[in-house]
């Protein structure tokens, strides 16, 4: 069983920068996709950022040129830095783990950006 767990979420200023970071547990084997995705108050969740194990990245729209996702194979962690910051990036931002057959996701963290 595989476990995510995000950590870097908080309140930050418009303009400002933040650094999520998500640790699966246990052992993954073959290709995987690691990603974040949000969801804001009364909205749907929607995808910011993936990655594949093989380095192939993708982003929303809204977040392209601001927000930059990376992942360390070896530690099974993945990172977003997020910068200039905007009100509307204000959501639970959850991690998410994608095998062949099977998904994880984490529990969620805060992120908070005042105006």
């Amino acid at each position: 069983q595989v476990q995510l767990v995000e950590s870097g979420g908080g309140l930050v200023q418009a303009g400002g920068s933040l650094r999520l970071s998500c640790a699966a547990s246990g052992t993954i084997f073959g290709f995987n996709t690691m990603g974040w995705y949000r969801q804001a108050p009364g909205k749907q969740r929607e995808l910011v950022a993936t990655a594949t194990s093989n380095g192939r990245t993708t982003y929303a729209d809204s977040v392209k040129g601001r927000f930059t996702i990376s992942r360390d194979n070896a530690k099974n962690t993945v990172y977003l830095q997020m910068n200039s910051m905007k009100p509307d990036d204000t959501a639970d931002y959850y991690c998410n783990l994608r095998l062949v057959n099977t998904e994880y996701w984490g529990k969620g963290t805060l992120v908070t950006v005042s105006s």
